[in-house]
């Protein structure tokens, strides 16, 4: 957003917490994706209690594990991609 220690615009600070918003949201509904995909067929096809305890925890797992990685790719990309000079443009030369 901004470089060095300037301070920033009232823009880039909602753009900032739109960004953070949409990362937290995105990244909650992947993680009930992956922990449904995984954990799911223990509730639908009820299989026994051992396996059904590893399937809810490999989900659980991986759900967290996705909303972590959801959000810090989310942010990172972000933080990397430049915004437009101009609202409505999607390139600075344009």
């Amino acid at each position: 957003m901004t470089t060095g220690q300037g301070r920033r615009t009232q823009g880039e600070r909602d753009a900032i917490t739109v960004e953070i918003g949409y990362a937290l949201c995105s990244a909650a509904f992947a993680a009930v994706v992956v922990f449904g995909a995984v954990a799911g067929p223990a509730y639908v096809f009820g299989p026994p209690a051992g396996l059904r305890r590893v399937l809810v925890a490999a989900g659980l797992v991986l759900a967290v594990a996705m909303f972590g990685v959801r959000v810090a790719s989310v942010l990172l990309r972000f933080g990397r991609a430049g915004q437009p000079s101009q609202p409505g443009r999607t390139r600075p030369d344009s």
